[in-house]
Formats: structure tokens, sequence, C-alpha cells
């Protein structure tokens, strides 16, 4: 369904996630991305959501950023999309998260769902992304910082701060 998502958002080129990959991400050792799956009467997967914890250094808590919410066509208007949204919730009241957060590209129609049931869309944040030739090239500039033998636990060290 990754790749019909792809597809639907008409950058079906660019996706090359395998399903070893997606297994490996959800079911390894130390799982850092997580899912739903949201299935019809006859138990056929009918849509899904991948998402990660986020942390809100304001709030001082964790959040739930919705990687990828997806449900086939032939499904959309029964109510999965919803299970699934009010699945994350769920776990966000459960555990104590104050942010259920995601992004949607611009001229999805799904827009007027999210905003019946209560999502804002944050149009002040602006996206930045870093990748390809532009993320190594960055990554190629790291420098060693030195270390402050003296320095004590927790202070962080301003400038000229000796710690």
């Amino acid at each position: 369904m990754v790749h019909e998502l792809a597809d639907y958002e008409r950058a079906a080129d660019q996706c090359r996630l395998t399903e070893a990959q997606l297994t490996a991400a959800l079911f390894g050792p130390a799982p850092a991305l997580f899912g739903h799956v949201a299935v019809d009467g006859h138990d056929e997967p009918v849509g899904f959501a991948l998402w990660f914890l986020n942390f809100s250094t304001w709030a001082g808590v964790h959040g739930i950023y919705l990687e990828d919410l997806y449900v086939r066509p032939a499904a959309r208007g029964t109510g999965a999309g919803r299970a699934l949204l009010a699945a994350l919730a769920a776990i966000c009241v459960e555990r104590g998260y104050e942010r259920l957060e995601w992004w949607m590209i611009n001229w999805n129609p799904a827009a007027r769902f999210y905003a019946s049931i209560g999502a804002v869309q944050m149009d002040e944040w602006v996206p930045y992304r870093l990748s390809g030739p532009a993320l190594h090239g960055l990554a190629a500039q790291t420098v060693t910082v030195p270390t402050q033998p003296e320095a004590r636990a927790g202070r962080v060290p301003d400038r000229g701060d000796e710690a």
C-alpha cells in the first residue's frame, strides 16, 4: 500500500521501499517506526498509518508524527481513516502525549476530512528538507568539537565560559 500511496501522490518513481525494509523498520530489534492497518469485514487491508515519536521541547513531552496515512480508494468514506487517526489519538491520550501531527500534500482533498475532526493547518511553519548531494555535502563538513575535561555535568558552557 505504500507504493499505492506514492502513486496517488504522483511520486511512484520516488518510492523505493521494499518489503524487507518495512519489515525491519517495524519488527526489528529496536523499532522506531510503528504502524496500524485498517481491515474491512473480510479482514482485507484497506488502509494504514505509519508513525514515529517526536518530542516537543516546549511542552516537554513526546507526541506522534504520522508519516503516512493511506486508505485505498474503494474504502474511502467508510470510516477507515477516522479509525486509524482515532487509534493514534487514543495512544496520545493514554501516554500523555500532547500532539498528533502530520503533513499533507497541498492538493489532497482529505483537507476537508482533517478539518472535520478538528485538525488545524499549521501554515506559519515552513518545511525544510536536506537530502541527496546537499545532505552528503553537509555531512562531509563535520568537525570534532574539543572536549573540555573540566566541564561539570549538567552545565553547558557558553562562549568564553570555561565551564
